[in-house]
């Protein structure tokens, strides 16, 4: 949610791709760390759910040609996403609403990168590691899917490959100093800091987008 509005304020035509590219690498090394946690029966419904989602959204993404346009839309995905993660929302674990959670999190994860509140809400109540690896387990799943739907319909080109390559090295320094940094943190949230930087480029981006 913060790095989204930033690339669509710097370089909005490499969103989302760029950014869904390094999620497979940032993705894949979050999941390496508890894989013993994941609990994979229960995870089917919410996997298949985010594959239908992120075709879905690949579709529109196809339909959006004008720049101000999808700008709007990232620009409140992103605040919806916001929304979500402070409404303490709470609902129950079951196939329906991994479906439902799925599917809305490929929608919003194809559109914008954005795609983690509708599983975070889902696993907000779950015990930590366990919480984390489900997390992971769909956020890599999800990033497969949003990049594969927009590869297929020819919207992910050489140059957002070629930028992630670039920004590629940030993202595995940001990996291996997070660890120490969470310990550094003993234990106080840096979900404001977060969410408040999330909400300044949003509301940047559709002030932008609506000038």
């Amino acid at each position: 949610m913060v790095g989204a509005p930033v690339v669509a304020i710097i370089a909005p035509e490499h969103l989302p791709s760029t950014l869904l590219i390094l999620g497979l690498l940032i993705g894949a090394g979050a999941i390496s760390l508890d894989v013993s946690a994941i609990n994979w029966r229960e995870a089917r419904p919410g996997l298949a759910g985010r594959a239908v989602g992120g075709f879905i959204g690949a579709g529109i993404a196809a339909l959006v040609i004008d720049p101000d346009l999808f700008a709007v839309i990232v620009a409140i995905i992103i605040l919806v996403a916001i929304a979500l993660t402070l409404s303490g929302l709470k609902v129950a674990i079951t196939p329906v609403s991994l479906s439902i959670a799925g599917g809305t999190a490929g929608i919003m994860g194809t559109l914008t990168a954005v795609g983690a509140p509708p599983m975070a809400i889902l696993y907000s109540g779950e015990e930590a590691k366990r919480s984390r690896a489900m997390q992971n387990l769909f956020f890599l799943w999800g990033m497969f899917w949003s990049l594969g739907s927009l590869t297929f319909l020819g919207l992910v080109d050489r140059s957002d490959l070629m930028l992630a390559l670039a920004l590629a090295p940030a993202a595995i320094f940001a990996l291996i100093i997070s660890r120490p940094v969470a310990g550094l943190m003993d234990g106080r949230s840096i979900k404001p800091y977060a969410l408040g930087a999330s909400a300044i480029g949003a509301v940047t981006l559709l002030w932008r987008a609506c000038a």
